[in-house]
């Protein structure tokens, strides 16, 4: 049976994923069989599993830190905001239910059992689980029907080692103020903590240091500087998305949608040195110099059509298409890019049709099935094979579906406009397809780079393993492993 130890925060983006990323990496150099664990994850960019299922990217990450699939027992509750109330709860890779804030707090407790039986069957098959925690468990008015922190900790008899972001600043009063305000029981799992994003000369923290070991009786197991290739390895949370700026390159750009889902579509593309791959935000205007634009995935196409129009990029599209610019949407973004969007069950939200931006001629009509599945495809344009997964509900269908994007198994896949400059497809991570990626840049006069972007990826973890390898008590961190 495994050893098992799990990384909680302070505070949420504090960067637990990338320390268990890091960890799983450096454990499994050492020749361990190293599993990633989540209890419960919040994100709208998800991996799809190998049994058919889905969970967080970070967890999918880890397990490729880990050299392992990613399997849906890595992250067994997953939600997935739909609006700013309500998202879908997925368990066990499958969505069970849309609920509301408040109906979840009530069917946490329920929760736990698949909680433990995925737990479970990780350690029968690993030499080490490590586990992620979710948000801080200073939350302690949520702590009651806790699945995630020290509620999953204290029922599965965990040990915990609890991260602290001094880049935010207040570490000692976050690290501290935990200890004082959860309850005894719970602060007795916790054996250690680590700084983390420090920025400077480390030895400027040392009485700190010292005053948070004084003041908590947790033991120290080091401050790990600002890791600078983290913006190389796919981020969870929409938050942490970045403009990788480089003035004088060509402009791609991508709309930040309030539901975007599954934006590690643009990973390889902020990768490419040729690409200056801008995030339009809230509030701003699309500019008018780009080569592309993205319109991505999103939890609730309908929503982000309104929010879209909201912004006024319908009309800067439009004029961004009448200038002779190219448009790409993928899932929801290619459901955005039709005449309409129905919804006549209510599934994405209140039931409806909405009128789409009509710059593709296909029709969207939503459907309780969903699709999860990693595909192999080749697109038509370029004849290039793409590796990429389906994750999306509805079904699309119109004239332009003749002129597909890509065939997926002999069968047209997508569609595109009749001037061949607005593209749409259901295809996820088609952008880490080495060869399909050049292909695609260079019929946008844009030049692509010749690292794979896979060997960049394993590149950037073996450097986050030897980075906390430098910095941590790492055989400290295994010891405290049961």
């Amino acid at each position: 049976m495994a050893r098992t130890l799990m990384i909680q925060g302070a505070g949420s983006d504090v960067g637990k994923s990338l320390i268990v990323a890091g960890l799983a990496r450096a454990f499994t150099r050492r020749g361990l069989r190293v599993l990633p664990f989540k209890p419960q994850n919040m994100s709208n960019n998800a991996a799809v599993t190998i049994d058919g299922g889905e969970i967080g990217r970070a967890q999918a990450l880890q397990a490729l830190a880990a050299g392992v699939a990613p399997h849906t027992d890595m992250n067994p509750v997953l939600l997935k905001p739909e609006t700013d109330v309500g998202a879908q709860v997925i368990v066990q890779g499958k969505r069970i239910a849309t609920a509301r804030a408040r109906e979840y707090a009530a069917m946490k407790p329920s929760l736990m059992g698949a909680v433990l039986e995925s737990f479970e069957r990780l350690k029968a098959r690993s030499d080490l689980v490590l586990v992620e925690g979710a948000g801080s468990p200073a939350e302690v008015n949520l702590r009651k029907a806790d699945i995630a922190n020290m509620g999953f900790a204290r029922k599965a008899g965990v040990p915990v080692v609890l991260v602290g972001d001094i880049d935010r600043g207040g570490v000692i009063a976050q690290l501290v103020g935990i200890k004082t305000v959860i309850d005894p029981d719970d602060a007795a799992m916790i054996q250690g903590f680590v700084i983390n994003k420090f920025r400077g000369d480390p030895t400027l923290f040392d009485d700190g240091y010292r005053l948070i070991e004084a003041k908590t009786e947790w033991r120290g197991l080091g401050v790990l500087p600002w890791f600078a290739r983290a913006g190389e390895l796919p981020a969870e949370d929409a938050l942490g998305l970045s403009d990788a700026r480089k003035p004088g390159q060509c402009k791609i750009a991508c709309l930040a949608l309030s539901r975007i889902a599954n934006f590690d579509d643009l990973d390889p593309l902020k990768l490419e040195p040729g690409v200056d791959l801008v995030m339009v935000r809230p509030g701003e205007a699309i500019p008018g110099d780009v080569s592309l634009v993205i319109i991505p995935g999103s939890k609730s196409t309908r929503g982000d059509l309104a929010f879209l129009r909201t912004q006024g990029w319908d009309i800067d599209l439009l004029a961004h298409h009448r200038r002779g610019g190219h448009v790409l949407g993928l899932c929801g973004g290619y459901q955005i890019l039709g005449r309409s969007v129905a919804d006549p069950d209510g599934i994405e939200g209140p039931a409806g049709d909405t009128p789409g931006l009509g710059l593709l001629d296909v029709e969207t009509v939503m459907s309780p099935q969903k699709t999860l599945t990693r595909v192999t495809a080749v697109h038509v344009a370029t004849d290039q094979p793409i590796e990429a997964y389906e994750i999306h509900i509805g079904r699309t269908d119109g004239p332009d579906r003749a002129r597909p994007f890509a065939k997926l198994n002999g069968e047209p896949e997508g569609a595109i406009s009749r001037d061949g400059r607005v593209q749409g497809s259901y295809l996820h991570g088609l952008f880490t397809s080495d060869a399909f990626r050049k292909a695609f840049l260079a019929k946008l006069d844009i030049p692509a780079g010749d690292e794979p972007y896979h060997a960049r990826v394993e590149s950037a973890l073996d450097a986050l393993a030897d980075h906390i390898e430098k910095h941590l008590d790492v055989e400290g961190l295994l010891a405290l492993a049961r």
